[in-house]
């Protein structure tokens, strides 16, 4: 889970995840958290984010989700057997089946380095939008300031004619 937001000053988030009982099976309090559990139940899980740190802004949040299988069924005991029988085929299967859990570790790292750099563009990319707007907030002021001061000081060395009659 990672998060980015506006113009805040902590990008901590809390999230914890949930089996189909309501039991809490992990939680991780990081701007890039990892939560690692092992299941045997099927049905749904849940997933919980709380933004208690953070109140300013709009929020966006990445998801990666990966599930992998290792030791899911009694094929691999027939598997230990045929490998005991230096079985080629069999060096190779597993040699793939190895391979493709390195794949899928390269891949979810990958993704983990996707949200890194789109949470930081949207960090920058909002920063950048705050400070534009308070900049042209600001030149309007001075602009604005400048305009009122001129006519204060037009007014002030402004002569009336207004009588015939000199005043001494």
């Amino acid at each position: 889970v990672q998060r980015a937001t506006g113009i805040a000053t902590g990008r901590n988030i809390l999230a914890t995840a949930s089996d189909p009982n309501g039991l809490q099976l992990g939680s991780s309090w990081d701007v890039r958290g990892q939560i690692d559990f092992l299941t045997e139940e099927t049905g749904f899980y849940q997933l919980c984010l709380d933004n208690q740190q953070n109140h300013f802004g709009f929020m966006q949040v990445y998801l990666n989700f990966g599930v992998y299988y290792e030791g899911f069924d009694a094929e691999n005991k027939q598997l230990e057997e045929r490998k005991e029988l230096n079985n080629t085929l069999e060096a190779i299967e597993v040699s793939i089946r190895k391979l493709q859990l390195h794949i899928f570790h390269m891949w979810r790292f990958y993704n983990f380095a996707r949200m890194r750099k789109g949470a930081d563009s949207f960090l920058l990319e909002s920063n950048h939008r705050y400070v534009s707007w308070w900049s042209m907030a600001q030149s309007c002021v001075i602009v604005l300031s400048g305009v009122l001061q001129l006519y204060f000081l037009k007014r002030l060395f402004n002569v009336q004619t207004t009588s015939s009659r000199q005043k001494c």
